[in-house]
């Protein structure tokens, strides 16, 4: 049976690079997942919720090409599976293994799909995927603003990162339809939105407002706008490579994942530099703004806010972007899920993981302890109470997931399948000539 309308949160594993790759920042380990993932798995059962955004560390778990340590992604997986949890598999958050380098290495694309290919065979009761989070971010981030990974800032190593992102996002799904032909993709992505501070700061505000589209419009084989055209063609993408692109759309398997926080608005001055903004236009207007181009079922994949003095600064903002949903729902489009990220407090994004101080940010339904935020009752209540008004009010229908209990009556296992009926453990550490 569907989950009906998709209640979640998520289990960040991100894991970039800084200093120069010297310092790996696995918010995993800082928040303590790795010993408490067993806990951290009762409260999402706790919060009432059926699906997780959750993915395994990938530079512990793919170590090197068709070389895998699958320890750690056996013993979560089997146990999110005899829980009957289904898994949005987050597969590559914001870094690579040592081995692969970084998002410039021309390789990453094809080796990723290998990866991904491995793992739905490893586990083939899952369904979604995401298979690269936030590749705007991750290619902003790590080449153009110089902060992760490959830390450069140019725009040939931006369109670069890009390329590489996105071919890998797409390569993936295609390795993962070949295990399982009804695999459901959710995009997460940020949603963005520049304004101009004045009037010489319009050009500047549209060249940013149509480069927020570019990883999206190449990952759904949409025609970029003819500025970004001219952007990429500048700074290293063929024609070839473009085409590529157009050609390989698999929109018909994909969920539009949203994310959205109070910094995902920004002021463009008239020298192009940017500012936060603030909550201006808000999750609603930018949502339209992306439905409008790829028409998908939307999901809000992603939001919060840190608990302030008063202890209920993350719960009004959970209630107005309830409130956001509901007004895009109520206007037409099929929107299918929401997520509150993550289950847990994060630390270091007050400086987006740039800097490893190991400051808690208390961001999370419940803190480091493990112990309920208010915005975790208040969610919680949420949860119970619309579970199930929604499903029959949507003009989309239900998503078609296959919960993992129902996995060997609608999915035959396919060949090289690692687990028996009683889902015993292969080998952990496996590698494939």
């Amino acid at each position: 049976m569907s989950p009906g309308f998709i209640f979640a949160t998520g289990i960040e594993n991100s894991i970039p690079t800084i200093e120069n790759g010297r310092v790996r920042m696995d918010e995993m380990e800082k928040c303590g997942h790795y010993k408490y993932w067993r806990t951290d798995f009762d409260l999402v059962q706790e919060l009432g919720l059926k699906v997780l955004r959750y993915g395994p560390p990938l530079h512990k778990t793919w170590l090197g090409p068709k070389r895998y340590d699958w320890e750690f992604a056996d013993l979560a997986f089997n146990d999110l599976r005899q829980r009957n949890i289904a898994s949005i598999v987050d597969l590559c958050h914001f870094g690579v293994p040592d081995w692969i380098g970084n998002f410039q290495n021309p390789d990453f694309p094809e080796l990723f799909a290998d990866y991904a290919g491995t793992f739905a065979r490893r586990f083939p009761w899952l369904q979604l995927y995401t298979p690269i989070n936030e590749m705007s971010i991750c290619a902003l981030f790590s080449a153009l603003y110089g902060w992760w990974n490959e830390q450069m800032t140019t725009d040939r190593a931006y369109i670069t990162a890009t390329k590489n992102l996105v071919k890998a996002n797409i390569l993936a799904m295609h390795a993962i339809l070949k295990v399982r032909p009804d695999a459901l993709f959710v995009q997460s992505e940020s949603t963005e939105y520049f304004h101009a501070e004045s009037p010489s700061a319009i050009g500047s505000a549209e060249l940013y407002n149509s480069r927020r589209f570019l990883q999206l419009d190449l990952n759904y084989g949409r025609r970029v706008d003819s500025e970004m055209y001219e952007y990429m063609m500048d700074n290293g993408m063929t024609r070839e490579e473009y085409h590529f692109f157009l050609n390989n759309n698999l929109k018909h398997h994909c969920i539009m994942g949203n994310d959205y926080y109070q910094t995902n608005e920004h002021y463009v001055s008239a020298d192009g530099l940017t500012r936060a903004a603030g909550e201006i236009f808000g999750y609603a207007v930018i949502t339209h703004q992306y439905y409008n181009r790829y028409r998908l079922p939307v999901m809000h994949t992603e939001t919060n806010l840190c608990e302030g003095p008063r202890g209920d600064e993350a719960v009004h903002w959970l209630r107005k972007e309830w409130a956001n949903v509901l007004r895009v729902r109520n206007n037409g489009v099929p929107l299918v899920g929401f997520t509150w990220y993550s289950l847990t407090d994060q630390v270091d994004w007050d400086t987006a993981l740039r800097e490893n101080n190991g400051t808690v940010n208390a961001l999370g339904l419940f803190d480091l302890d493990r112990k309920i935020r208010p915005v975790g009752i208040a969610y919680k209540e949420l949860v119970r109470a619309w579970m199930e008004v929604l499903p029959t009010q949507s003009v989309c229908l239900q998503v078609p997931i296959s919960m993992p209990h129902e996995f060997q009556r609608q999915v035959p296992p396919p060949s090289g399948w690692p687990f028996d009926d009683d889902a015993t453990l292969a080998p952990r550490t496996e590698e494939r000539e």
